[in-house]
């Protein structure tokens, strides 16, 4: 199987440790993308090759563990990744390549019927692409490969291609593209030829698969800006993501008997209620209208959330609040272990406002509450469910090296609604948290909404990606409309529908996989923990 996903802009160092975790997957990938202004230097680099003082670039400057020299990447330029099974032959590196290449010389030529750029294709004694134009060879693309055992001993490949569409090409003249000193680097619009990179990305993504092996399944980030309007930013979202606002089911509606839930406030939930008063701690069950908080509290279980109550960011599901957020309370942490040790729960879970306000988006609190409750109850499972800390990979650090025993990270939705329903984040880097994670040895979970106006292969290619980044517990729950503010629902799936998707879930290689109307991150969380690793220590070093 060819999977094939359009991510939009993200930073090299996502991307990277992205194909990293996909290098084990069970299928082939090619992820079609564009990097912020970025320098990189392959393992035939030579500083000398810099023509300016490095802090004197305008953008970020990584080593790169594929063949090649020093490139630039930036905005307009389309670059293509494929992780690819490849046979176990000393020339099957070169091979690889050659196809890579062929499909970067198939998409320039259908965009150039009447030959305006001349002969496109190779030049002998130098990898990428080139344009001929009277006799003047100038490079258009560029390649950079590896290839590399996966944990079963296949060998697979890494990074690929980057054709420049209308990147800024002065950024090239401050260094020696590729290492070769006397041949120009060029563009598509330099010579004339006026696409949108957007065009090129999907011309260039089917023409990887018929190079690849064939036809893949296909999902892609919505990359363009919502249209102007008189409407609210999140109603013109949707739209540009093919959902229809108007469409949806009245937040007054009655739900279907499935989703109605008893209030049963018993002993139990009054003395939880009565504790997190007593200790001044927020529950997201509260705080995010889950429709489970009478069975959880009443069984003495909640979710604390730690880094105050206020989120720094406004995503078209959630409830909690969106005010400006406060100062950090040091004793937090703390509180949340007294509150643990009172309750006796053998599983904790922990989660959290994104604070992007914060240096280190409030990783470091998160890592205090797990070091808390590990002092004051040992034997306690502990699972926080965290935001992407803005990609940070050493603010992750932090909460990766308090070893939870499972670190959890909603990827809430399918690739296309993305930045419809939460614009302050992004598919690729939910993935590489999580990947960032595994590759560490911790267990990792994600969880996703349905209702959104999402399809069920849009869910089983979510799920598919989830796997590929070695996640071994998924949820899968039904979006209720919190306000009318809010994203409206789209449709009630069934709850037969919500096994067919565990189901789906589970042939893709998912340990575990909690799919009912009423699932929420945290639902039964003990229990999906102890199913997925029934015989594995905790993860904690």
């Amino acid at each position: 199987m060819l999977r094939r996903r359009h991510v939009g802009r993200v930073s090299f160092a996502e991307a990277n440790d992205f194909q990293r975790a996909l290098l084990n997957a069970v299928d082939d990938y090619v992820i079609v993308m564009e990097h912020p202004p970025t320098y990189t230097r392959g393992v035939r680099a030579t500083d000398d090759h810099f023509l300016v003082p490095l802090d004197s670039l305008d953008a970020v400057v990584i080593d790169a563990d594929r063949g090649g020299d020093v490139t630039y990447h930036g905005p307009g330029q389309v670059v293509a990744w494929a992780v690819v099974t490849v046979t176990d032959d000393p020339g099957a590196g070169r091979e690889h390549v050659r196809r890579l290449e062929d499909a970067v010389i198939d998409t320039v030529t259908a965009f150039d019927p009447d030959h305006r750029l001349g002969d496109v294709g190779r030049l002998e004694g130098y990898p990428g692409v080139w344009v001929h134009l009277d006799g003047r060879p100038a490079k258009i693309a560029a390649v950079g490969v590896r290839t590399e055992r996966d944990r079963d001993g296949r060998r697979r490949t890494l990074h690929g291609v980057a054709l420049n569409v209308d990147v800024d090409l002065a950024a090239f003249s401050l260094i020696v593209p590729c290492g070769i000193p006397d041949k120009p680097v060029t563009s598509l619009e330099r010579e004339g030829l006026v696409v949108s990179p957007r065009d090129v990305e999907d011309r260039l993504g089917r023409a990887l698969e018929e190079r690849l092996g064939g036809a893949g399944t296909v999902a892609s980030v919505d990359r363009a800006p919502a249209e102007s309007g008189g409407e609210r930013p999140l109603i013109r979202r949707l739209r540009r993501a093919g959902v229809d606002p108007d469409a949806g089911i009245d937040v007054r509606s009655r739900k279907p008997d499935w989703l109605r839930v008893e209030a049963h406030m018993g002993e139990r939930y009054g003395a939880l209620r009565r504790l997190t008063e007593d200790l001044r701690l927020v529950t997201v069950c509260e705080e995010a209208g889950c429709p489970n908080i009478f069975e959880c509290w009443d069984a003495g279980t909640a979710t604390f959330m730690v880094n105050g109550e206020r989120c720094t960011r406004a995503c078209g599901f959630c409830l909690v609040d969106t005010r400006k957020p406060l100062a950090l309370d040091p004793t937090e942490p703390d509180r949340v272990a007294e509150a643990v040790v009172r309750l006796g729960l053998r599983h904790a879970v922990v989660t959290c406002v994104a604070r992007d306000d914060l240096a280190d988006g409030g990783a470091g609190a998160i890592a205090r509450t797990i070091t808390a409750i590990r002092e004051r109850s040992p034997e306690t499972a502990v699972e926080v469910l965290i935001s992407d800390v803005k990609g940070d990979p050493g603010a992750l650090q932090l909460i990766l090296d308090a070893r939870p025993d499972v670190l959890n990270h909603n990827i809430e939705t399918v690739a296309r609604l993305q930045r419809a329903v939460r614009p302050s984040a992004g598919y690729l880097r939910s993935l590489t948290v999580l990947a960032r994670a595994g590759a560490q040895g911790l267990t990792t979970k994600s969880g996703m909404m349905v209702g959104l106006g999402e399809t069920a292969d849009e869910v089983e290619e979510t799920l598919a990606d989830l796997a590929a980044v070695g996640v071994s517990i998924a949820t899968i729950g039904q979006y209720v409309r919190p306000t009318v503010d809010h994203v409206p629902v789209q449709r009630w799936w069934r709850p037969e529908e919500f096994d067919d998707l565990a189901e789906r879930g589970r042939r893709l290689g998912l340990a575990h996989v909690q799919s009912t109307p009423l699932t929420r991150s945290s639902y039964h969380a003990g229990e999906a923990l102890r199913e997925a690793t029934p015989v594995a220590a905790p993860s904690r070093r």
